[in-house]
């Protein structure tokens, strides 16, 4: 069994959570600047057995598309060009940089490191992610 790999698809950066092998714990892995993310992503996968990977979709709370939607699109078609033997998925992503900003809080972590985003946005991968594994 391979591992999960969620993404938080961002204009200027990308959160990244896996899951262990057998797909049970989802875990933050990192943040890439966007334009690293398909180089970062190929690094990953020679070095890990990735099986699926799992995409946030951004949607309005009318399930209508939002502006980002067609940016998500286009990088799962990305994806499938570039790793053609790896699924892709999509998960909805509503609320989940809210929902990362209150499990921050509860786990205590000080204010500071909560207003980097690449904090939140890998905490949102792995709230993406957990949504995906418990489907």
């Amino acid at each position: 069994m391979g591992r999960l790999l969620a993404i938080d698809y961002g204009r200027k950066r990308t959160g990244i959570a896996v899951s262990d092998p057998l797909q049970i714990i989802a875990t933050g892995l990192t943040c890439v600047p966007t334009h690293e993310l398909i180089p970062f992503l190929k690094q990953y996968v020679e070095k890990e057995e990735v099986e699926q990977f799992v995409l946030g979709m951004p949607l309005n709370w009318d399930e209508s598309p939002t502006d980002a939607t067609p940016w998500v699109e286009k990088l799962a078609a990305e994806l499938r060009k570039k790793f053609p033997e790896i699924p892709v998925a999509f998960e909805d992503e509503r609320n989940t940089s809210k929902m990362a900003v209150d499990s921050m809080v509860r786990s205590g972590m000080k204010k500071k490191k909560r207003r980097q985003k690449e904090e939140v946005d890998v905490v949102s991968a792995t709230i993406i992610l957990q949504q995906f594994m418990q489907k």
